[in-house]
């Protein structure tokens, strides 16, 4: 493994034969450990690319504290609404902010449920439902992040303390928050020697197992540690369970002699390993972060003022502290790593994909492949459970785009996942389909992956007008505005589906 993943930092055809094996983790993380940092941002990357990984960047927004108003906490929700940033959802602060207006945490989740359209990522979640925290922890510092030293738990010796009679009070309402949810985060830290840091694993599954009764995302947090065993045993622990999404945690919970080296490591091995193609961080030092996002990092949770996720990423010891308001700071960090780039995600880009998602129909897409590739990644899945996905109106079903196509030869304008759906329903009546893209690297896999799968002749082109011209009728399959108003320009007479 080691010579074909150090081949693959610099080889797309390595790349992509590791993207189609069965993978080992203790081998990959075997083969990154021998790989120097530049070498090891490089691959991350390369992983990051379509169709091998999930390629954007995004914020996720913490916007509750436990000492929060009500007005706040929705006030917060509607801006990160307005940005485009989906929800990170605290369950215990939800219950702390209900118990002290006189309703239930669900309640609070409904509120916010029925003003937002981004996706709701439910969080300290257990097997009672709703976790319930004393003060000392709803209200932490963040002593151990602005300590900065590394731990395996709380720096001053708590356990995971919970408030069992609060939780069990609304046990019955456990099944109602993951329904409202977009996907669950549960934690395998205590599989890592973290057992002062989170719940037992038992509560992580039976909280998988929910989550996936009812078709929702997975994500799985664990913690670099010593870099090399705890990080094999957090990859495991997440596989084993059916993540979606690997959420890395570095920080405190960062314990290896060159932090910054170890969790890009970390963040580049998740690239490869994450079964959804997403890799996110709940808690990562400013350096870290930069790290982490020139390795193929996908997703930073951060926060407001109060919620810890404020602090917990993208500061450095000795500033690292309840109050802080990190969610403009990741923004600033982010487009300093990646300057001009219009990044991070914003509301726009996921209305697309959300759109994309709608055309093809749950049952076409992650975690449905065609060909060696599943049709998207975890947040096409995550998508489906959005109010964003539930309001957007079609102008075309998938169905009736393939009745609307004539001829022999159709031309799909977009080589992205959607064209991927639309060639497989078009191969039943279609003798070729010529798809075209301006990134060869999207077309060369586009073609190469239908081909092999696909009972149709598949032809790339790289020119709209040229494919246009070729075909017999013509499809622009983007969801992306911008994309298709070019194509467009050169092909006017071409069937859109937005």
């Amino acid at each position: 493994m080691y010579d074909l993943i150090k081949k693959a930092v610099h080889d797309d055809d390595a790349a992509i034969e590791i993207s189609k094996m069965n993978k080992d983790v203790g081998e990959v993380v075997d083969a990154i450990s021998e790989l120097s940092l530049e070498e090891t941002m490089k691959l991350g990357m390369q992983f990051k690319r379509f169709p091998l990984g999930c390629d954007l960047t995004e914020v996720v927004s913490g916007t509750c504290a436990s000492d929060l108003e009500l007005m706040d906490l929705l006030g917060n929700c509607r801006l990160s609404d307005f940005i485009g940033a989906p929800i990170h959802i605290c369950a215990y602060a939800f219950s702390d902010i209900g118990e002290k207006f006189g309703m239930t945490g669900l309640e609070v989740m409904q509120k916010v449920h029925e003003i937002v359209d981004v996706p709701l990522d439910l969080d300290h979640f257990g097997e009672n439902g709703a976790m319930r925290l004393p003060k000392n922890i709803s209200g932490c510092g963040g002593e151990c992040y602005n300590k900065g030293p590394a731990f395996t738990e709380c720096p001053r010796g708590r356990i995971h303390e919970r408030l069992i009679d609060k939780e069990l009070e609304q046990k019955d309402d456990k099944e109602g928050w993951v329904k409202l949810s977009s996907s669950v985060a549960v934690n395998v830290t205590s599989e890592q020697t973290g057992d002062g840091h989170a719940a037992p694993l038992k509560e992580a599954i039976d909280i998988a197992n929910l989550a996936k009764k009812y078709g929702k995302g997975l994500e799985s947090i664990m913690f670099v540690g010593d870099g090399y065993d705890e990080v094999i045993i957090g990859f495991e622990k997440s596989i084993e369970i059916g993540a979606d999404v690997i959420v890395v945690e570095g920080g405190p919970f960062n314990r290896c002699e060159n932090a910054t080296e170890a969790y890009a490591k970390t963040i580049a091995a998740a690239r490869i390993l994450s079964p959804g193609k997403v890799v996110a961080t709940n808690g990562a030092y400013e350096h870290e972060v930069r790290a982490g996002l020139r390795s193929g990092l996908n997703m930073v949770i951060t926060g407001f003022p109060k919620n810890h996720h404020g602090y917990m990423c993208g500061y450095e010891p000795g500033t690292a502290r309840r109050g802080k308001f990190g969610l403009p700071r990741i923004l600033q960090i982010i487009n300093e790593e990646f300057p001009n780039r219009g990044l991070p995600a914003q509301k726009h880009d996921l209305l697309a994909i959300a759109t994309a998602v709608k055309i093809a129909g749950p049952e076409n897409i992650y975690p449905h492949k065609i060909g060696d590739y599943h049709i998207g990644d975890a947040h096409w899945a995550t998508l489906v459970n959005s109010r964003m996905y539930q309001n957007i109106q079609l102008k075309h079903t998938l169905d009736e785009i393939v009745n609307l196509a004539e001829g022999n030869t159709i031309a799909l304008h977009g080589g992205r996942f959607i064209s991927w759906v639309l060639a497989e329903k078009l191969s039943k009546q279609a003798d070729e389909i010529i798809i075209s893209d301006v990134d060869k690297w999207v077309l060369d896999n586009t073609v190469e992956n239908l081909q092999n799968c696909l009972d149709v002749t598949i032809i790339g082109e790289l020119d709209d007008k040229t494919a246009a011209n070729q075909a017999d009728f013509s499809i622009a399959s983007s969801t992306m505005i911008p994309v298709k108003e070019n194509v467009l320009r050169k092909v006017p007479n071409a069937l859109t589906i937005v």
